[in-house]
């Protein structure tokens, strides 16, 4: 997070930008893919070493702030004029502001007086973003949003789940975090105009499990991390910028506006899909590791039975490998012969039920036609959480597949 043009908004991530130059030098790659780009981690990477990139994101809002890192190569000048004009913009439209239907989460996380001010900020964006460029929005876009948690006294969780109960004690004052966040970006958007010319980057809002608009036999090297099958709900991450942008009035609008595109990783997004476990494991794109992920559903479907919470992680384990199948499928497809493949991924263990995520990903991607895989384990994880429910050592790592 103290990387050039990488720091604008954090978002979870799978690796860091330092190992992606690292690969990108060691594999002398012309295109490279990242079907699971986030807000750009991958393109902005190969950017800096001038290299073709394509980024695949299925979220709409990650997507948009992706854009937004993909237009450092925006005139420095346009960009510092259009961050003044919307500030003193938003200073003569401060008083108009009235709050009367702020959403519940926004009134929970910002003091009035920030509230005001943001709202100020999000009204002359709306008033001035007609007249400006793609990029020019794209950027400022970014830049609003980036300022959202840092001017919240309001807590967040470590992957951006907000906590309302928790203070923080340090909150900054909008307009004295946009003029921050602002110079951060001049400066860096002149580090990477420093290294090259123009982003070679083509960031697509599709999915995973198509690749819609990657070109056939066109990647040489694809560098990623998918959403984890641990019950992680992705379309939270970002619920209080959404929010606060009138795109969601509640969590029960994240299924229809951001969950469904997303790959299966979550019971929510299980259960809200109404799934059935027959038709999810009769799916032909799952039958090299159907045995297997038969045996794992079933037993969670019984062992759910005997908790509380009862969690359709039968569901949404079997729904997240036919996702992850047709990801594979598509892979094959947009990969040249001889292409390398690097997965971080995490396996996982639901109600103490193990699934063997990097074995199984190895089997689908021999079926579809790769050539061998290898996986190099990184670290050890839930070794720390005092609230854990079973004793299964999970572990993290780098699935590298070739061919």
């Amino acid at each position: 997070m103290k990387i050039p043009v990488h720091r604008w908004f954090r978002y979870s991530a799978g690796f860091s930008a330092i190992w992606v130059e690292e690969v990108l030098n060691a594999y002398n790659a012309t295109v490279v893919l990242d079907p699971f780009v986030g807000s750009g981690t991958v393109c902005v990477a190969a950017d800096k070493l001038g290299i073709r990139s394509y980024g695949v994101e299925s979220h709409p809002f990650v997507y948009r702030l992706g854009n937004g890192k993909l237009s450092w190569d925006e005139s420095i000048g346009n960009f510092e004029v259009a961050i003044t004009d919307l500030k003193n913009l938003a200073i003569e439209l401060r008083d108009t502001i009235t709050l009367n239907e702020t959403p519940e989460l926004i009134k929970k996380c910002y003091s009035k007086e920030n509230l005001q001010e943001l709202y100020a900020l999000k009204a002359a964006y709306l008033e001035l973003s007609p007249s400006w460029s793609i990029s020019i929005n794209n950027l400022v876009f970014l830049a609003i949003n980036s300022i959202l948690r840092a001017t919240s006294h309001v807590g967040t969780a470590q992957w951006q789940y907000v906590l309302p109960n928790k203070n923080k004690a340090r909150v900054t004052n909008p307009y004295d975090a946009l003029q921050l966040q602002s110079k951060c970006m001049l400066d860096d958007m002149q580090f990477m105009q420093n290294q090259s010319k123009e982003s070679l980057a083509k960031l697509l809002q599709s999915d995973a499990r198509t690749l819609a608009g990657v070109p056939d036999n066109s990647i040489d090297l694809v560098i990623t991390s998918p959403p984890y099958a641990n019950n992680y709900d992705y379309a939270d991450a970002t619920r209080l910028e959404m929010t606060f942008w009138g795109e969601v009035a509640s969590w029960g609008d994240l299924h229809e506006t951001v969950r469904q595109y997303l790959i299966c990783s979550s019971s929510q997004h299980a259960s809200k899909d109404k799934m059935d476990l027959n038709e999810l494991l009769n799916d032909p794109d799952i039958l090299p590791i159907k045995e297997e992920l038969t045996a794992v559903c079933n037993e969670l479907n019984e062992v759910r039975k005997t908790k509380r919470g009862n969690k359709a992680y039968h569901l949404m384990i079997a729904a997240y490998f036919s996702d992850m199948a047709k990801t594979f499928k598509a892979l094959r497809r947009v990969a040249k012969s001889g292409s390398t493949v690097c997965i971080v991924i995490g396996d996982s263990a639901p109600y103490g039920v193990h699934a063997p995520v990097e074995r199984w990903f190895g089997e689908l991607a021999i079926a579809y036609g790769f050539k061998l895989w290898e996986f190099e384990k990184i670290r050890d994880r839930n070794v720390k959480w005092k609230n854990r429910k079973h004793d299964i050592l999970l572990h993290e790592g780098r699935l590298w597949i070739k061919g």
